[in-house]
């Protein structure tokens, strides 16, 4: 019997690198406040965790966030920020063998489920996944542990060590840990070494083609 039966994906920041247009988008959006940012790069810390949590830290006041959001998604939209990213080379043929090799294959993003979808569909990934979970626009599951209880619970999946997620950030480790999940950190997404050690995952994978060797083990 194979290792892994069902992989669970983060999206940015793992499948995706959606710098350009997420950093751009919270760059309108703290513009709006007149919040300043020494760059764009270092707006990369919102690549991962909920849009309200980033915020919070980065300044926008607890009234303010839902605002925040708004125009975040404004940006979003109009402006195709949602399609100005790569997915990381490797990624699909990946999906392809996951696919061969009969594993059951889910999407676990904090980002909009809708959002989510329409990326899936314009790269052409959307046929690759069995069930896409994500967050709502009226604020439903926020916290990437609500999103994985929610895929398992929908797909009627038991956490078993059959089952793993994948992720490049603390927050997939701890959604994952919430709902007795094993964890792989990638390291060509935007989470450190450290990050990962920190927060005790239970793999830490270099490159798409290492992962591509994990998952297929």
């Amino acid at each position: 019997m194979a290792k892994f039966s069902t992989i669970l994906f983060d999206l940015d920041g793992t499948i995706t690198d959606p710098k350009n247009g997420i950093t751009k988008s919270v760059a309108y959006a703290l513009d709006y406040f007149h919040i300043p940012y020494p760059s764009l790069d270092s707006l990369c810390t919102f690549i991962g965790p909920p849009l309200r949590d980033s915020f919070s830290e980065y300044g926008v006041k607890e009234s303010d966030l839902k605002l925040a959001i708004e125009k975040y998604r404004e940006y979003y939209i109009q402006e195709n920020g949602i399609f100005d990213l790569t997915i990381y080379p490797g990624f699909m043929d990946m999906l392809k063998k996951l696919k061969q090799a009969e594993k059951k294959i889910f999407l676990a993003t904090c980002k909009t489920r809708i959002y989510a979808n329409d990326i899936l569909e314009h790269f052409s990934l959307a046929p690759y996944f069995d069930f896409v979970s994500g967050s709502e626009l009226d604020g439903t599951r926020i916290t990437k542990g609500e999103v994985i209880a929610y895929a398992l619970a929908e797909t009627k999946t038991q956490a078993s060590e059959q089952v793993i997620m994948v992720g490049d950030r603390k927050h997939d480790i701890l959604g994952a840990k919430e709902n007795s999940l094993q964890v792989a950190s990638v390291l060509y997404g935007y989470g450190t070494r450290e990050e990962f050690l920190a927060h005790h995952t239970d793999f830490i994978v270099e490159t798409v083609k290492d992962l591509e060797q994990f998952l297929l083990q």
